[in-house]
């Protein structure tokens, strides 16, 4: 089987989440590692909510190929069927070509391949899970509650951000993601007294003085905190755009400003900063009554290094006497740049590009890495390698048209193959 049809094939299985049916792709994949004769198993967090993993090898060291078999809903306004799968003119068409089931094709042929090349001095590990689009807590969550050490590795090869490769200058620049952030949301309630809309001076307002904090968060200036990874990421920028500025703190936002993709410097203002969004506000009953409550909601996602406290520490001043709750979340993760795994991953990915930029960045998001990293596994992720990046791929990853080219595929698949034979041995 080609990699394209693999990929066609994983397509075809409809495992949307909500509500997932993520079992039938693992099914797909085991009598797929059966006919090879490589050990795997299926493990179900609830009925139909499975994740697939695969070995290969034994040694001391362990390698793990991370991916999610889950995928997002589809819209209206597709130029071709969702879960066609169809192959043409060097493409494979469908949701969750690129987020992410283009991954699991292309970790999935190269465990087969190296399972068919000879034997590894080490441990590959395959995990295709479930539930990452809807937090994973049923796929990698609950695998790293009951079996971490079936997920037990030295370094993890994992999904990142949509934003890269991204041509820069007149070079095209590859990200390895280090790290990423994470929500520390907010819910508020005000509180207040009703009345009669009619005599509103006996009563107190919930609704305005939420809408006193909403002015103050939306107005809200974070302050700039440069990590080195997003630093030097900045440095490469300025370099490959042949600008003579420095990188501080004081002229971030003005070295973002000049940037013409827009998505990336938005991308990029997220990574250097706290981000503060308020997103749904309720209040009121009835168009005649004074509220006596009022809740918000509020989107803030923090960076390695920041918490609920830090997050208190900033906005209590602007939130005042309005009630305040935090859903208990996990803390950012990071892995260092500055390590063998990610200098390995580096140079094997620059055996395949040449001599291009390829430098450390920080998701803005969240990936199911976090769950590996809070045990202390380094956790590293590549975009799709692409020569040629085309924005308009990069727009479909939760959009409408998703599709992922087939060199690629095959190039991403042949990398990861690189990377365990020059780790594991063969």
């Amino acid at each position: 089987m080609e990699i394209e049809n693999l990929l066609s094939d994983l397509i075809k299985i409809q495992s949307v989440n909500p509500p997932g049916g993520e079992t039938e792709v693992a099914k797909y994949l085991k009598n797929l590692f059966d006919a090879e004769g490589i050990p795997n198993e299926i493990i179900e967090s609830a009925p139909g909510r499975g994740s697939f993993l695969a070995y290969l090898g034994e040694g001391d060291k362990r390698l793990l190929y991370l991916s999610h078999i889950d995928v997002v809903p589809v819209s209206e306004g597709w130029d071709f069927p969702p879960f066609s799968g169809e192959i043409k003119n060097g493409y494979v068409h469908g949701r969750g070509a690129l987020d992410c089931k283009g991954l699991v094709a292309a970790e999935a042929y190269s465990m087969i391949n190296l399972a068919r090349s000879g034997r590894l001095n080490g441990r590959l590990i395959f995990a295709a899970t479930a539930d990452e689009e809807a937090g994973g807590r049923m796929g990698v969550g609950y695998l790293v509650e009951n079996y971490k050490d079936k997920l037990k590795a030295d370094f993890v090869i994992n999904e990142a951000t949509a934003d890269a490769p991204l041509k820069i200058g007149d070079k095209v620049c590859h990200f390895i993601t280090v790290g990423e952030k994470t929500a520390c949301s907010l819910k508020l309630t005000a509180r207040g007294r009703s009345a009669h809309g009619a005599r509103p001076t006996l009563g107190d307002n919930a609704v305005v003085k939420m809408a006193a904090v909403i002015k103050g968060l939306a107005e809200y200036q974070p302050e700039v905190t440069l990590i080195p990874e997003v630093k030097q990421l900045l440095e490469e920028i300025v370099r490959l755009q042949g600008w003579s500025d420095k990188v501080t703190k004081s002229n971030v936002d003005y070295l973002i400003s000049k940037l013409d993709d827009r998505v990336f410097a938005a991308s990029i203002s997220a990574t250097t900063r706290m981000t503060v969004s308020p997103n749904i506000i309720r209040g009121g009953t009835k168009g005649n009554v004074v509220p006596d409550s009022c809740e918000a909601q509020i989107d803030i996602r923090v960076l390695p290094g920041q918490d609920k406290d830090y997050v208190l520490q900033q906005l209590g001043p602007i939130i005042g006497d309005v009630e305040v709750e935090i859903p208990g979340r996990p803390a950012p993760t990071f892995s260092t740049s500055d390590s063998d795994y990610y200098r390995l991953t580096r140079d094997t990915l620059l055996d395949f590009l040449g001599e291009v930029p390829v430098v450390p960045s920080i998701l803005s998001g969240a990936t199911d890495s976090r769950y590996l990293r809070q045990l202390g596994i380094p956790c590293y992720g590549l975009s799709t390698i692409r020569l040629d990046p085309d924005p308009v791929m990069k727009e479909s990853i939760h959009g409408e048209n998703e599709k992922m080219d087939i060199a690629s595929l095959r190039m991403e698949s042949d990398f990861l193959t690189a990377l365990a034979r020059k780790y594991l041995g063969d």
